[in-house]
């Protein structure tokens, strides 16, 4: 499947972008190195030439592996990473105390001041190795700074060459609308939104999708997959580990993963139609709704990694896409239908 424009912007991203928080091994256990960067470059090899990343995940660890694994390949593929989440800096709103990947007690918090951006920026160029960010994004608003002072620093990076494009996540409807005007206002555009988005947390549809849609706003979701619910795996009596932050998820109740596994069994001749798993099946629907532009999908091996650039391997008609839909409202439902992302231990 081709490339898609990113809203406004000269960018372009695959329909399927890497996710790399669980590589980052933040809040996932772990990961092996070795297997985390050739799941990165399976990806590239299978098509899909866009990493999303952050600085926050494993405080860094996960950008270092995205460069190991673009190493002599830069030219093929599309950076996305995000800055505003210090683990670093006690300033911003919403702290929060957490553990590193080394157990040791830190406190994040969003922090989006111009200097902090700035200085966050010039790290992750050189943790990821690079030159140019492709699409920089904020990533989580900060209550305690004006979105001006956010949006005009990234505008500097942009204007610097630093950055290509400018993109936000987690983002309201009014927050979003006033980084967009900041940035028409002063020659540049918007060109992203990352939201929480899935075929049963479908908040978005109410405002932020119509929005994104109107003014061009490109939109990657992340959590297209509910964090592994939507595969199948995990079905109602399903433990995970202590410290998984799944245990506390609302997707993972036990009356939404009833409700997930009778919808999973409805689709499933629309899967086998298209030679595809449930995961494929839920990435595809997710991409091919309008307004979406890439569904970020995490892998920690290249068997998964190919497993999901499979999921650009087929189309699927007008009905079967409402059909998927229907199907899943009842456990859209149960989830609330708000969209709105949880407390930063349940992010992107």
């Amino acid at each position: 499947m081709d490339l898609r424009q990113l809203g406004n912007s000269n960018v372009s991203v695959s329909p399927v972008t890497f996710g790399a928080w669980a590589i980052g091994g933040w809040m996932w256990g772990g990961s092996e190195e070795q297997d985390s960067i050739a799941a990165i470059q399976a990806s590239i090899d299978a098509g899909v030439t866009s990493i999303d990343t952050a600085a926050i995940y494993g405080q860094g660890h996960s950008e270092e592996l995205v460069a190991k694994a673009i190493k002599g390949r830069r030219d093929k593929v599309q950076i996305l990473t995000k800055c505003g989440m210090r683990w670093d800096d006690a300033r911003g709103s919403d702290p929060w105390a957490t553990l590193n990947n080394q157990g040791r007690a830190i406190t994040v918090t969003r922090n989006s001041k111009a200097d902090s951006i700035a200085h966050e920026c010039e790290q992750s160029l050189r943790r990821l190795g690079v030159d140019v960010i492709d699409v920089y994004q904020i990533h989580w608003p900060d209550l305690t700074t004006p979105i001006d002072e956010s949006i005009e620093a990234m505008y500097k990076l942009q204007k610097a060459g630093k950055v290509r494009a400018i993109g936000v996540s987690n983002y309201n409807l009014k927050q979003i609308s006033t980084a967009d005007s900041w940035l028409k206002e002063h020659g540049s555009v918007l060109a992203s939104h990352q939201p929480p988005y899935s075929v049963i947390n479908r908040g978005i549809e109410k405002e932020i999708l119509a929005y994104c849609r109107q003014m061009n706003v490109g939109i990657v979701c992340y959590s297209p997959m509910e964090r592994g619910l939507l595969t199948g795996k995990y079905g109602p009596d399903h433990k995970f580990p202590a410290g998984d932050h799944r245990n506390n998820y609302k997707a993972f109740k036990p009356d939404v993963r009833k409700s997930v596994a009778a919808a999973l069994a409805q689709v499933k001749s629309i899967a086998d139609r298209h030679k595809a798993s449930f995961a494929q099946l839920i990435v595809n629907w997710t991409f091919s709704e309008p307004g979406i532009t890439a569904a970020l999908v995490g892998a920690r091996n290249a068997e998964q990694a190919v497993h999901n650039a499979g999921a650009m391997a087929f189309r699927l008609s007008d009905v079967e896409r409402q059909q998927i839909r229907a199907a899943f409202s009842p456990a859209a439902e149960l989830m609330g239908g708000d969209g709105a992302p949880a407390r930063p231990g349940a992010q992107t």
